[in-house]
């Protein structure tokens, strides 16, 4: 194993998500959609999680034909996870139509950042450009929904979501405890991992709030 800490942080970070996945599809979902989105948030960050550890750990060599299959494969599932986050947003911050339109935006982004992947880049600054602007997103949705009706739950979701922007910073300014045991790869996924906690705080109360959190509900009522 070349990145042993790497590795098993993110195999770490994969079963958190499944975890989380089981948890959802057996949870009452008041708001199924919203539900079913955040499942696919939390699976696919789960696959690239068993997928960025496999490269980091088996196949690190840049002429490696694993890391020619698993990497782009890996950065496909961030490209879900932004897909799923859109989604969320724009269910929790837009009416309808809004929402609808940016669900196609959602789909044609991940359509055209997927061909570029397979077939001009697959570097992991793909998947940020991707990632980044629907977190903002998601953010400022779960902001402005927390301001139109606080929730605790939803603060949670906040707060991760901030975290996780910490831990990008973190990992791209490769702050680290230790070069070898526990690099600055190992310290994002450790941070990630206590953020996906209080994200899943947050969904887990979005999916089961009555009434909805949903913009188009509040519209309506």
């Amino acid at each position: 194993m070349t990145e042993p800490a790497v590795t098993l942080t993110d195999y770490a970070l994969a079963i958190e998500c499944a975890i989380f996945v089981i948890a959802l599809a057996r949870l009452d979902a008041r708001d199924k959609q919203l539900c079913i989105w955040f499942v696919v948030f939390f699976a696919s960050i789960g696959a690239a999680s068993v997928l960025g550890g496999t490269v980091h750990g088996f196949f690190l060599a840049a002429s490696s034909p694993g890391r020619r299959v698993l990497w782009p494969a890996t950065i496909l599932a961030i490209l879900v996870t932004s897909l799923a986050a859109w989604n969320i947003a724009a269910v929790l911050k837009l009416d309808e139509r809004q929402a609808a339109l940016v669900r196609r935006l959602a789909f044609a982004q991940l359509v055209l950042f997927a061909v570029i992947v397979l077939f001009v880049s697959s570097k992991f600054y793909i998947g940020i450009i991707a990632y980044l602007p629907s977190t903002l997103f998601l953010l400022f949705a779960l902001l402005t929904t927390y301001r139109r009706r606080p929730d605790r739950g939803i603060r949670w979701g906040v707060t991760g979501l901030a975290l996780t922007l910490v831990a990008a910073v973190v990992q791209q300014a490769r702050v680290g405890i230790h070069p070898v045991y526990f690099n600055h790869n190992a310290l994002y996924h450790g941070i990630q991992g206590a953020a996906l906690g209080m994200i899943f705080v947050a969904a887990r109360s979005i999916s089961r709030a009555r009434p909805p959190f949903r913009r188009s509900h509040a519209i309506k009522t």
